[in-house]
């Protein structure tokens, strides 16, 4: 996916969106480096995220370092918010090359279809998982970090990737769709995550 700048107005509807950094006025100020991936308890990933008005680079570069994390957790997806960001974009790759790098900006599901329970994961809730509900298959409308809109359909793993995804750009976390098993499964794992939580 390619970059294509749009001056500053972009970054500065980014900075003013990005809770975990400083707000600055410059594209080499805003330093992506420092992003990490935030865990619960944390409140910024409750935070319903604003839709995207301001394409461009600096969008792009947003999502670069989101990949960057994303593989280095070994997941295969992350939303902005997961790293402080109140945008509505998620970045995925359910296969690992790099060709199936996807960008998804103001994301909708459509046409669900379908149903299958499974066992998910989530990048923020390390040692927690949790089997839930969702659309077997579904259609995804959204735009690239250019601001190009596109369609796409997908199912099983694909499909499952978008609707946890498009949870974290409304504040919903896997947790908050456990069953009573599953809550005293990871009982141990949450206590543990907001025991060792600092807020920053």
């Amino acid at each position: 996916m390619g970059f294509a700048g749009h001056g500053g107005s972009a970054l500065l509807f980014l900075s003013d969106l990005l809770e975990s950094g400083k707000k600055t006025s410059g594209a080499s100020q805003l330093d992506y480096d420092k992003l990490r991936i935030l865990c619960y308890p944390d409140p910024r990933l409750r935070r319903a995220c604003e839709p995207v008005v301001e394409f461009g680079e600096p969008l792009a570069a947003l999502a670069a370092r989101m990949f960057e994390l994303m593989r280095a957790a070994r997941g295969v997806g992350l939303a902005a918010p997961q790293v402080g960001a109140r945008v509505r974009m998620f970045v995925m790759n359910a296969t690992t090359a790099p060709k199936d790098d996807l960008v998804c900006v103001n994301p909708e599901i459509i046409a669900p279809d379908g149903a299958r329970e499974s066992e998910e994961g989530c990048l923020s809730l390390p040692e927690v998982r949790v089997q839930i509900r969702r659309a077997r298959r579904c259609g995804l409308r959204a735009q690239d970090a250019l601001g190009r809109p596109f369609e796409l359909s997908g199912q099983d793993l694909v499909a499952r990737v978008w609707q946890h995804e498009l949870d974290h750009l409304n504040g919903v976390l896997i947790i908050d769709r456990m069953g009573p098993a599953d809550r005293i499964a990871n009982k141990r794992a949450l206590k543990e995550l907001e025991d060792n939580y600092r807020v920053p």
